[in-house]
């Protein structure tokens, strides 16, 4: 399987090529923190969960950082989220504490859904964060929803739905694309194409391998995005933010990006290469990217050093706290029920 393109654009099948605007030092900086405070959080989940301390499900965001930073880089407050279950990473971007996303990977009373939640279902209305969902596509129709609320209120906020290149085959996202073009719905519908959705490769799975193109039919304009630049999806995200608050409705964020690990914790991934992989790493890896454009600026190696330490300082302090913070009262289990 080939490595994801290079940044493309595409608006109603005609391509648009160009290298994406330049961040200032102070976006570089941002991108570069808000991008390694997930991959070292996504690191340490990793070890908790082989050590024991994450029971259930868990799906890393190793590779794809780019493109949750990029679009957070172009929201406003008010603006919502929601996505799937590989969702740690779109937590941390809402400005979600560390300490309460891990807390609730390991079941703690401190996590945001109180522990009882797990790695697929928490959420933050304060953040304007709706989940965290673990049935395939599922969040799509409740993304436009928000965006319906949005449209009914008469604001100007937008919603910000993600889901896969697999669950982009799914019927309810469909329907949901109908309705929000049909009544000209603020939402912008990122699909984070990281080639294997949960092991079988795009190639195999999809007809239509141009996900920029899914919403032809339903006249929602579409764009291919260079999702391991997170200049190219900043720029993006500013296009389709600028779009919807401008009353035209939906538009479709295609982001080729690429996941390291495997689509769960117990996936071995045989179904691509070291090789492959190792390859994507060298060549587009998000972070290694802003790191060396830091460099060439003249920021030095040890400046840079100390970001990461200040990193990993936050997640080691949040993986000590969701291994101490008491567990839920057995009363919660009677707590947050619907009848």
């Amino acid at each position: 399987m080939a490595a994801p393109k290079k940044s493309v654009a595409k608006e109603s099948g005609q391509e648009k090529a160009g290298s994406p605007p330049e961040f200032s030092k102070e976006q570089e900086f941002k991108a570069l923190r808000d991008m390694l405070l997930i991959r070292r959080f996504e690191e340490k989940a990793g070890q908790l969960y082989g050590m024991g301390a994450i029971g259930g499900f868990c799906h890393l965001y190793i590779g794809q950082e780019a493109v949750v930073v990029g679009m957070q880089m172009a929201l406003k407050q008010g603006d919502e989220v929601i996505t799937g279950y590989r969702d740690h990473g779109h937590m941390l971007a809402c400005d979600m504490e560390a300490k309460g996303v891990m807390a609730e990977l390991t079941g703690r009373r401190g996590g945001y859904s109180r522990g009882k939640g797990g790695s697929m279902h928490m959420f933050s209305k304060e953040k304007h964060f709706y989940g965290g969902h673990g049935i395939v596509g599922a969040q799509v129709s409740l993304g436009t929803g928000l965006a319906f609320a949005n449209h009914y209120r008469g604001n100007d906020n937008v919603s910000v739905t993600y889901f896969g290149d697999g669950a982009a085959n799914q019927g309810q996202v469909y329907e949901s694309f109908n309705m929000a073009e049909l009544w000209k719905l603020p939402v912008i519908y990122v699909i984070e194409n990281n080639r294997y959705a949960m092991g079988t490769s795009v190639s195999r799975a999809s007809a239509q391998q141009d996900f920029s193109k899914r919403g032809a039919s339903f006249n929602i304009p579409g764009r291919q995005v260079d999702g391991m630049d997170v200049r190219a999806v900043k720029a993006a995200a500013d296009e389709a933010t600028a779009w919807c608050r401008g009353g035209n409705g939906p538009m479709i964020l295609e982001m080729q990006t690429y996941r390291y690990r495997g689509h769960s914790m117990s996936d071995p991934a045989k179904y691509r290469t070291r090789e492959e992989v190792e390859k994507v790493r060298h060549d587009q890896d998000p972070i290694e990217q802003v790191r060396n454009r830091l460099l060439a600026s003249g920021v030095s190696e040890q400046d840079l050093k100390a970001i990461d330490a200040e990193v990993r300082e936050i997640v080691n302090e949040a993986a000590d706290f969701a291994q101490h913070d008491p567990e839920p009262d057995a009363s919660e289990l009677y707590t947050d029920i619907y009848r």
